[in-house]
């Protein structure tokens, strides 16, 4: 790599975990992007602002595996449903009841049990919903140093213009200004590739003064179709660079760690089961590359490509990472491409190219066993075998819907003896890592938790209701109850989703 890191470059591929968790095709993020830079730039703001713009936009769905849990309960499905329910007007009752008939959609006998749900969420379920996306989006966006103001338009992100939808259901000029724009750019390409440029058209003048802005409105009028219909064959990695405000974003190499583990928290959101895993694999491989004594540039690739290895995971419903069911055929076929799906998103960027390999071979297995590729022995590098030793290690210790998770020292029993179709010498190196990691002695907790608060804090992150922390705790539900708004209070945030990317940052998940 070289010595300073484009973050365009990093991000605009890095949205694709994003497009593909909304249940879009790749590209959508950066075509808005591009989209909204050039409204503001017809607006002639100041470029600075038109920078906010061209952040907040490509990564306005940046929090968007915060509700995959809540929405597959609901819905029995997450990716399913994103995409009608990110163009839906609440306002419009055919809009809304095509979403509900979405409810419990495939799943046979139990969609009655869908539709329930859904409806006894109501607009409080809803709100709920779009505040965990704002709440993640904003505290991500602050962890990439993207600036407070794109970490306020963020969190703007579900609002619309007359106050009717979203989070906190702000209007007009109380929205961040940079949300206004991506809010009609992300709009008109969902409706382009729907409908074409004049689908757009017709989405954008039918819901100016009530969704959008008139001002950005108009502005999309005067220019937008025409931007959209240059997008149709034009190369929008490219020129999404291109469009960047200058001088453009750098960050020096040391810096991709907190990138990746913004992304890796992103990722281990989609499941109360996963928190916190791509963390934990990363710990375990970069250790077990020391001890096999890889250069130090090997080493730091295996941490990067564990933190990045599960990106693809958010392509696949939320229902089926939770299901405690064994799976399908079918469904056991959409969990096998997530590595694929990991692979096509690191390899967009240049610069993170040499990590799609690392990152995709990590359920490849020695024998051929594994997938996606099928790849056996010496095709599989070093660092593969790492991962994927580290991997298996960390998921056999945390709790999966089917099953507890199990000891360490049982978990390396077991591996010691059946490999699995892994390396022996890189499960030996994980095994030996694992052995090594100290054990929480820690007496001061962030944020002023106390120690009760820190066991609450997990169990809410985990999906918990005050009454399952009550009896988990044996105490009541009210003072289970008051210890999540103390929590709360303390942590800045309001919503599962929100106390779970807390835990992860501070590395409280278990």
């Amino acid at each position: 790599m070289d010595d300073e890191l484009r973050l365009a470059d990093l991000l605009a591929a890095l949205s694709v975990a994003t497009d593909l968790g909304m249940g879009q095709e790749p590209e959508k993020a950066v075509r808005a992007c591009l989209l909204a830079t050039e409204l503001a730039r017809a607006c002639e703001l100041p470029e600075v602002q038109v920078r906010d713009v061209y952040y907040t936009t490509l990564l306005v769905h940046l929090g968007c595996t915060a509700s995959s849990h809540e929405l597959a309960f609901l819905f029995g499905d997450d990716v399913g449903v994103m995409p009608q329910a990110e163009r839906t007007d609440e306002a419009n009752v055919r809009e809304s009841l095509a979403l509900l008939g979405l409810a419990g959609r495939g799943r046979g006998a139990r969609r009655v049990q869908h539709l329930v749900r859904v409806l006894a969420a109501g607009e409080d379920g809803g709100r709920s919903v779009f505040r965990s996306v704002c709440e993640v989006g904003t505290r991500m966006a602050q962890r990439l140093h993207l600036g407070d103001r794109v970490a306020t338009a963020l969190g703007d992100s579900t609002e619309v213009w007359d106050g009717s939808a979203g989070a906190f259901q702000r209007a007009g000029d109380d929205i961040a200004l940079p949300a206004r724009f991506a809010l009609v750019a992300t709009q008109a390409v969902i409706f382009d590739r729907l409908g074409g440029p004049e689908a757009a058209i017709d989405i954008v003048r039918d819901r100016a003064g009530h969704w959008f802005d008139p001002a950005v409105a108009d502005t999309f009028a005067r220019v937008g179709p025409d931007l959209l219909r240059g997008m149709a064959d034009a190369d929008v990695w490219r020129e999404v660079l291109e469009v960047e405000p200058r001088p453009v974003r750098c960050i020096p190499p040391s810096q991709l760690d907190e990138v990746a583990r913004v992304f890796a928290d992103m990722v281990d959101l989609k499941s109360t089961y996963s928190l916190g895993h791509s963390t934990g694999v990363a710990e375990l491989a970069e250790a077990a590359a020391v001890r096999l004594g890889l250069a130090d540039e090997r080493v730091t690739a295996v941490r990067h490509a564990a933190l990045l290895h599960d990106l693809g995971r958010v392509a696949v419903s939320s229902a089926l990472w939770e299901q405690p069911r064994r799976l399908t055929s079918s469904q056991w076929e959409q969990v096998r491409l997530h590595p694929y799906h990991t692979e096509r998103i690191l390899g967009r960027s240049s610069q993170l190219a040499e990590l799609a390999r690392i990152a995709g071979l990590h359920h490849e297995r020695m024998d051929g066993s594994g997938y996606h590729h099928g790849t056996t022995g010496a095709a599989i590098v070093t660092e593969a075998r790492l991962l994927a030793a580290a991997d298996v290690f960390q998921a056999m210790t945390q709790d999966r819907p089917h099953r507890r998770g199990r000891p360490p020292d049982e978990v390396a029993h077991h591996l010691g003896g059946a490999t699995d179709g892994l390396d022996v010498d890189c499960v030996r190196a994980v095994i030996a890592a694992a052995g090594e990691q100290p054990t929480a002695a820690r007496r001061s907790w962030p944020a002023g938790l106390t120690d009760r608060e820190v066991e609450v804090l997990r169990l809410v992150a985990s999906g918990s209701s005050n009454r399952q922390i009550a009896n988990e705790l044996v105490i009541s539900p009210r003072t289970a109850e008051h210890h999540v708004q103390h929590i709360y209070a303390k942590i800045g945030g309001s919503t599962r989703a929100a106390a779970a990317v807390f835990a992860m940052e501070h590395g409280l998940v278990r």
